[in-house]
């Protein structure tokens, strides 16, 4: 018999494996470190303010990587109050960034850098050379700088040259959280401190371990989740048939099943590009006939409202025709309200229809003891559900939030 290991760190970035993810758990907390240490030696506020002794400027932080350090950081940054870029190779963060608040700096250049598990992977050299460009500019400008980008199994790539450090503003400072691999910046010292031309650069291979008791506390529980994930029935039994269990195992009754050159193979595999000539003909086609069906349908709805208008005037009487001028012009500014509002703002805005609503429901049970019925009629059905649906989708997404 011989023993068994397991690597923690091999364990793959898929969403069932998420619980167990240790490597994104002391991210996660290296990148609230690292403003932390930041703030710490910045020396000034990272939210601007205006006081009675003066103003001071917010602070300028660009993250270079928006991986799960790179999110962290620029989450604790934004909380602090600083002006927060970043930048990642992989277009497919943008949205990420943009959500928590930060400003996402793009390059014209079309190249994706998306690579296996989660990971960005090298890029061209005219990319390179284009994003430098932009590193160049922008240490020119921020205060703050923090490098995450990291590819496995490789040396840290240079992004911050001795050059863009000697540009930046006295006083600013550098996190490299890639500091393990080489560094991300050039002046960089593995696992020290140091201050180079009145810049600070901190390149500390320890920043989970500077939050002990948080980093203690996820690691116990991805290990708990790992431990759950191995056992079948109350025995410890490993499937190395299992996605995870197959690609953790180092070593297995004495035998090594670890295979590096395997492991580079799945990290440089390339997707077969996928022929789309055909595909563009079947979507381009298809928007012609949708574009068709919706005018005839646009044209039926207006010769159905012309009609409808002409039979009132004809036949209806003042009142009732005032009733639906009111009713359509209603419709019509509603309509135009509602579709120029950003979405972000529906859901305040659904409390303040439920109130319109309200007002039309009093107004057309005032009405229904008239002459005319049909259209206060009309008016109290469309408002009542209008408002019960309000309440219900208001109580559906109160349920959401609650624990």
């Amino acid at each position: 018999t011989g023993g068994t290991a397991i690597a923690v760190d091999a364990i793959p970035r898929i969403s069932r494996a998420q619980s167990m993810d240790v490597l994104s758990s002391m991210a996660n907390i290296s990148g609230y470190r690292a403003v932390t240490e930041a703030a710490h030696n910045f020396g000034r506020l990272f939210t601007g303010q205006i006081t009675a002794a003066g103003k001071i400027p917010p602070a300028k932080v660009l993250v270079i990587g928006a991986g799960v350090a790179g999110l962290s950081a620029v989450g604790c940054a934004q909380s602090l109050g600083a002006i927060v870029r970043a930048f990642d190779t992989r277009s497919g963060v943008r949205e990420e960034v943009q959500s928590m608040g930060a400003e996402y700096l793009e390059l014209d250049f079309e190249e994706d850098g998306s690579g296996s598990g989660g990971y960005a992977k090298t890029m061209s050299k005219e990319f390179i050379e284009a994003e430098m460009r932009l590193f160049a500019e922008q240490a020119k400008e921020v205060n703050i700088i923090i490098t995450t980008a990291a590819i496995p199994g490789k040396k840290s790539p240079v992004l911050i040259t001795k050059e863009m450090v000697e540009s930046m503003i006295p006083g600013s400072v550098i996190v490299d959280l890639a500091a393990e691999g080489g560094g991300n910046c050039e002046m960089t010292i593995p696992g020290e401190f140091r201050i180079y031309k009145k810049v600070t650069i901190i390149g500390f291979t320890d920043l989970p371990s500077r939050l002990p008791t948080q980093a203690s506390q996820l690691f116990s529980n991805n290990t708990a989740k790992l431990i759950q994930h191995l056992n079948v029935d109350g025995e410890l039994n490993l499937d190395l048939e299992d996605e995870i269990t197959g690609a953790i195992t180092v070593v297995h009754d004495g035998k090594v099943l670890w295979d590096p050159e395997a492991q580079n193979k799945v990290q440089k595999k390339t997707v077969a590009p996928v022929k789309l000539e055909k595909v563009s003909e079947k979507i381009s086609e298809f928007p012609e006939v949708e574009k068709k069906k919706w005018s005839l349908l646009k044209m039926i709805g207006w010769l159905s409202a012309f009609v409808l208008v002409a039979l009132i005037g004809f036949g209806g009487s003042s009142e009732f025709i005032s009733h639906v001028t009111v009713f359509v012009l209603a419709c019509f500014i509603g309509y135009m309200v509602i579709w120029n509002v950003s979405p972000s703002l529906h859901t305040p805005l659904m409390s303040v229809t439920n109130a319109i609503s309200g007002i039309i429901v009093i107004g057309g049970m005032i009405h229904l003891s008239g002459e005319q019925i049909i259209l206060p009629a009309i008016a109290v059905l469309i408002a009542s559900i209008n408002i019960v649906g309000g309440f219900l989708v208001t109580h559906r997404m109160l349920e959401m939030f609650r624990k």
